[in-house]
């Protein structure tokens, strides 16, 4: 048996891919391998892998689009490695990020969660909202309580095989984007797997969302999907209900209004207005549109 098994799940990922594999080169650790799960082959990405004869490399291949569910469940049963790591495709992992994951499993059982370090171009979206969102999660996560770090679970995550199988797979009623990483980590929490957020697994994260507009839809999806979470554990487990402020007030309202196509068009405007708006209207008026998307998206959808 291999001592790690890096599970990357991609679709439609050739220009993300090689930047990862390049990464994965220098990986400092001497046992491990990477299993990528293309969802679908639509973009030469298979001929990508084939020619990275220096990598451990396994390459599962879904024959439709299946979903990111699909293509994870997929990649953890064909892995062969003691302690499971999700790394997804848009990553560009350190040297040590194998080991680390890998030694954080030496110290005790447990699930660990690494961060993400948000990359992507400037832009007034990054200055006004992005920078500073990372910021505010990574302090979070970090600060979590025990009881509360499955809120973190993402896609830089590890379990032992183990504990895997205890957990069991990717639920797949979970199918569009957002909440099936945060839904394992919960049946993690769930049976007493204490979780570990480890610093020395973060990884240099090359973000989609680049923009409020993309950023909002996202928002959108997630919030669909936190409907189907609820729909599963029960609505007291995603987010404690609070007391309403004028700020939940305001993002209903907003939220009233829009649908999936609104908050692409709301998102846009937003981005239009941002550089000449000051920081702190600027970051407000984003947080705005992100927060009230996914109220939307949960309000308004069936969940996905």
């Amino acid at each position: 048996m291999t001592r790690a098994s890096l599970v990357v799940p991609s679709y439609a990922g050739a220009e993300r891919l090689p930047r990862l594999l390049d990464a994965l080169a220098q990986q400092t650790h001497d046992d491990w391998e990477a299993v990528v799960v293309l969802d679908g082959e639509v973009d030469g990405s298979a001929q990508i892998l084939r020619g990275r004869r220096d990598l451990p490399l396994r390459t599962v291949v879904l024959p439709t689009n299946q979903g990111r569910v699909a293509a994870l469940n997929a990649g953890f049963r064909a892995a062969d490695g003691e302690v499971l790591i999700r790394c997804d495709d848009d990553f560009e992992p350190a040297p040590h990020h194998v080991s680390a994951h890998v030694a954080a499993h030496e110290r005790r059982e447990c699930g660990v969660i690494g961060l993400p370090r948000n990359i992507a171009p400037d832009s007034a979206y990054l200055r006004t909202y992005g920078l500073d969102a990372d910021e505010r999660h990574r302090v979070a996560a970090l600060s979590a309580r025990p009881a509360e770090r499955w809120r973190f679970w993402g896609g830089n995550t590890s379990v032992t095989r183990e504990v895997f199988d205890r957990v069991g797979e990717f639920d797949d009623r979970y199918r569009g984007y957002g909440w099936e990483d945060v839904d394992f980590g919960y049946r993690v929490h769930r049976l007493g797997v204490p979780i570990d957020v480890v610093e020395a697994t973060e990884v240099r994260h090359h973000m989609a969302s680049v923009d409020t507009s993309t950023r909002a839809q996202r928002a959108f999806w997630s919030g669909q999907a936190r409907r189907q979470f609820e729909a599963i554990h029960g609505p007291d487990v995603s987010a404690p209900p609070g007391p309403p402020t004028w700020w939940s007030r305001a993002t209903d309202a907003v939220a009233s209004r829009l649908d999936e196509r609104r908050v692409a068009r709301l998102g846009s405007a937003v981005d239009k207005a941002l550089p000449a708006l000051p920081t702190p209207v600027g970051r407000k008026a984003v947080a705005l549109v992100v927060e009230s998307s996914a109220r939307a998206g949960f309000d308004n959808n069936e969940p996905r």
